[in-house]
């Protein structure tokens, strides 16, 4: 059980204030406004889906696009890039940015812990609420992988204390470096209700004044929250319509005479290619979009994406939204219903990028001046001194977490990555299904799994033979790698489906939620089928060379947030009898230590296109 679940704070009845949903007012130093002077600057500095990347992040979850140019060999379109990120430098340039603004606030839109590298994994991402604090964020919304260990879990986060884990038995260790004492920010579930209590887990909105200005905000995570966490993470939760929570908080800010509005929100867009014109010969490529194409250059956002309607319908008296969740980079205008401009951001993922917006406030009509406010997106590039103080955290917990991360399991001959075929399929993908299927823990009274789903969203890196983080030889996986590809610490999960059930979750790869983008399950040696663009072909679903049978029942695993209907599979929910096994990073690195020295093998599982 945790220990000092409940911190005080030295803000007045924070704690309270979680259970009942009302504000949180936090002043924050200042500046003396100039008498006469009613329009004032405003900086806000946001960021989002930072999942725990306190060490610069490696390969292309590293690099964003600033550019294109032909490759003379090919005739193509190359990207230029640029490498970004890393607490270290997000610190530095956050506090560079600061310099001459003397109202300055600096917020993010959730996701920043949870399917974080191991770094801050292992110590249930307390590392990177730390940094948080040290770089001087001020208020954040929820994400939907805040949720990742279960909403008693977050609101420990939030307020501080430490989990009795056994010292890192499980390759986790809560106060590994001190008692931990929770965020000094703000954070943020509007949308969120105990179903118990039906109050908000943690408090709805925050207001901020900094030398007159009074700023409120107002945090959600997308409605959609429970179809893409585990199921056991959020069980007695509700999750509102994001429109309707944010636009009946307005008042509620507005009697406490906040009329400067910012929602923080945790649902986001997709971006169209970019159309690049080579400036050799005039000719027009389809690229992908440099990270200030979309809207600062011209780029627009997908009509279709789910932040747009929620930008459409939010009150007009909300002035701007910061918003997260699709890791995209944007800063455009999405009207409000009164036809009037209002700002959409999102700084991509990773503490890769931050925006900086710049607005007037008028102290006269205590709001902000919505034809006034600037946004732009800023590269965190890696040209600029580390702060110190990040640093020295980093490698406190580099230290702590070596033996853990540093232990090799097994080899591979040659690198198993993520890359699909045209049909779905990924060497890394069967990898994981096999092991999922060869875990004894999902075994029960005798009756073993015989058919291992796994979701590819859940496969977050490739296994690299050259990759050797702590001076091990060529081919060694250490932990750290496996878990750098698994880091979500879900259950393994047997349980009994039919064949029809089988069917109608292949089906679901391609329809319902999935029409739009297909997600293809990576499945065990043994079973096989052919996909097509409406689901599996009739007949073609077999077992050990033999058609499953839509009358029969089969025994299968899979990881509990597919098991509670995670990424539309509802089939899953369906299954009977469920099994609680081990954790999936367990299971991975047993098959691995297991299998050594592994190579990976044909991609025959799954054939067709779709």
């Amino acid at each position: 059980m945790p220990r000092n679940l409940r911190r005080l704070r030295p803000v007045v009845a924070v704690a309270a204030v979680a259970l009942a949903a009302a504000a949180v007012a936090t002043p924050v130093a200042t500046a003396s406004a100039k008498p006469g002077k009613h329009l004032v600057d405003v900086q806000l500095l946001s960021f989002n889906d930072f999942h725990g990347n306190l060490e610069a992040p490696s390969g292309s979850s590293g690099r964003l696009v600033t550019d294109h140019h032909i490759d003379p060999a090919t005739g193509a379109p190359v990207d230029d890039t640029v490498d970004v990120g890393g607490v270290e430098y997000l610190a530095s340039h956050l506090a560079e940015a600061r310099k001459g603004h003397d109202r300055s606030l600096t917020v993010a839109a959730g996701d920043l812990i949870g399917a974080s590298p191991l770094l801050s994994a292992a110590f249930h991402d307390e590392p990177s609420i730390e940094a948080m604090n040290q770089l001087g964020l001020d208020v954040t919304s929820v994400g939907n992988h805040e949720f990742d260990e279960g909403y008693k879990e977050l609101q420990r986060i939030a307020d501080g204390g430490c989990i009795d884990d056994g010292d890192g038995e499980n390759n986790q260790n809560s106060c590994a470096a001190h008692e931990y004492a929770g965020a000094d920010f703000d954070i943020l579930a509007a949308n969120v209700v105990e179903d118990a209590t039906r109050k908000t887990i943690l408090p709805s909105y925050a207001i901020k004044e900094v030398d007159g200005v009074k700023i409120g905000f107002i945090g959600m995570t997308l409605e959609g929250t429970p179809d893409i966490v585990t199921a056991e993470g959020i069980k007695g939760l509700s999750f509102k319509d994001e429109v309707k929570t944010a636009n009946a908080l307005v008042p509620k800010l507005k009697s406490k005479g906040v009329k400067a509005i910012v929602t923080l929100i945790h649902e986001g867009a997709n971006l169209p290619k970019e159309k690049w014109t080579d400036p050799a010969t005039g000719t027009v490529h389809e690229v992908n979009a440099t990270y200030d194409y979309t809207c600062e250059r011209g780029g627009e956002l997908v009509p279709d994406s789910p932040i747009v309607p929620i930008a459409k319908n939010l009150d007009p008296e909300i002035d701007m939204l910061v918003t997260g969740h699709t890791h995209n980079p944007y800063v455009c205008d999405v009207p409000d219903p009164k036809g009037k401009s209002r700002l959409v951001t999102s700084a991509s993922s990773f503490g890769r990028l931050y925006t900086e917006t710049n607005l007037k406030y008028d102290l006269k009509k205590r709001d902000i001046v919505r034809s006034s406010v600037r946004g732009s997106n800023m590269l965190v590039t890696r040209d600029v001194a580390k702060a110190p103080a990040q640093t020295e955290l980093i490698n406190t917990y580099k230290e702590l977490v070596t033996p853990i991360a540093s232990r090799v399991l097994g080899t591979i001959t040659a690198d198993v990555t993520r890359t699909a075929n045209a049909s779905g399929e990924s060497a890394l993908g069967d990898l994981i299904a096999d092991a999922q299927l060869a875990d004894p823990s999902t075994v029960v009274n005798g009756e073993a799994p015989v058919i291992a789903f796994m979701n590819p969203g859940g496969i977050r890196a490739d296994l690299t033979a050259a990759n050797s983080p702590y001076g091990e030889a060529v081919g060694d996986v250490t932990y750290d790698e496996a878990f750098t590809v698994q880091p979500f610490n879900n259950f393994m999960v047997s349980l009994t489906m039919t064949g029809q059930d089988i069917y109608d979750l292949l089906t679901q790869q391609v329809t319902g939620a999935n029409a739009g983008s297909h997600k293809i399950l990576q499945v065990s040696e043994g079973f096989s089928y052919e996909i097509s663009s409406s689901g599996p072909v009739e007949g073609s679903v077999m077992l050990n060379g033999e058609p499953i049978d839509k009358s029969a029942s089969y025994r299968v695993v899979t990881n509990n947030f597919l098991q509670g209907g995670g990424d539309a599979f509802e089939a899953f929910t369906r299954g009977t009898d469920p099994y609680y096994g081990g954790l999936d990073i367990d299971a991975f690195s047993s098959y691995l230590e297991s299998s050594s020295p592994y190579t990976p093998g044909a991609l025959d599982r799954i054939t067709g296109t779709h």
